[in-house]
């Protein structure tokens, strides 16, 4: 256990950049611009009606009560929507850092450094799995609920200056408090589905000698490719071809977009969502992502993700070449 907090410390030493101050960027433009732009447009916007077709639907200073907990109520549900940049950022991060996780060390040839301790290849490859399914998550959840909260406030702040007061409601909200809950509980489901991307990418990083970028994207859209070329050819003289849509969704979609948080709502069902004007339910919405789970791609990429981080720990036994 000991050994693993060191490693996962060299992980994070190595990559604080990506992995913090990248994320913390994002999070201070998105004060800059939204707080600032909204509080810009709300102090000197001088908006205070909202009018469709030269009528008034809605003037600030007298907001009905019920629309005004309506607001508060949405608000408080849907605050952490505004940090989805971040987990766009999330992502990217965790791509590049999975490719060249094990490539690097035989590149610069530290790897030599590295195996001189008594470090075994299964606990190295398994703290930068942690790193990419755990430790960079956690950190842009943390920097994520900061950030919203900091353009909820700010908000408020702006629509008390004219004489919309939303504190009140909002703090009275429970999902206001259960909405960084709610986050964490993703984080599970996002481990599972991110593990085929996480094992296939480190599998590439340790087996490659260059190029490590163009052989984990090139090799499964170049296997497209071919079984396109393949189902052309087939459809010549058969009827019966290879199902390419299922081939690229439960393959190379899983394969390389696995890191995508939400990716996971491709195979939920939405239709509970569909004309709800009360905000995002942050419950039904997780209780819809874990519906999930049922379904048996899910564990067979989890499967194929395992399996691939064991060859990517025996490759990196046996390459330690520069």
């Amino acid at each position: 256990m000991k050994t693993m907090k060191w490693l996962l410390r060299r992980e994070f030493w190595e990559h604080k950049g990506a992995f913090f101050w990248a994320p913390v960027a994002v999070g201070c433009a998105l004060v800059l611009f939204i707080g600032g732009g909204f509080m810009y447009t709300m102090t000197f916007g001088g908006m205070d009606n909202i009018q469709i077709d030269g009528h008034n639907v809605v003037s600030i200073q007298g907001f009905p009560p019920e629309l005004r907990y309506k607001i508060a109520h949405i608000l408080a549900s849907s605050y952490m929507g505004i940090a989805a940049p971040l987990f766009v950022v999330l992502p990217v991060v965790v791509f590049f850092y999975c490719l060249s996780a094990l490539h690097d060390d035989r590149r610069d040839r530290s790897i030599l450094f590295w195996k001189s301790l008594p470090l075994s290849d299964r606990d190295t490859v398994a703290s930068k799995v942690i790193t990419a399914l755990c430790v960079v998550p956690l950190i842009t959840i943390a920097i994520a609920v900061a950030v919203a909260l900091l353009l909820l406030v700010l908000g408020m702040f702006s629509a008390a200056g004219k004489g919309l007061n939303l504190f009140a409601p909002v703090l009275t909200q429970p999902n206001l408090y259960l909405s960084p809950l709610y986050l964490l509980a993703f984080l599970p489901l996002y481990i599972l589905w991110a593990l085929p991307t996480v094992g296939w990418l480190l599998m590439v990083s340790s087996w490659a000698r260059s190029k490590v970028f163009l052989w984990a994207v090139g090799i499964p859209l170049v296997t497209v490719v071919l079984l396109k070329w393949f189902n052309f050819l087939l459809g010549q003289v058969s009827a019966t071809l290879i199902d390419l849509d299922w081939f690229v969704e439960q393959v190379v979609v899983r394969g390389l977009g696995g890191l995508l948080p939400g990716i996971w709502l491709g195979a939920a069902d939405m239709s509970a969502f569909v004309n709800n004007d009360e905000g995002l339910d942050p419950a039904l919405l997780l209780a819809q992502s874990y519906l999930t789970l049922a379904t048996p791609g899910v564990w067979l990429g989890v499967a194929a993700g395992v399996a691939m981080l064991f060859a990517a720990v025996r490759l990196r036994r046996f390459r330690d070449e520069g």
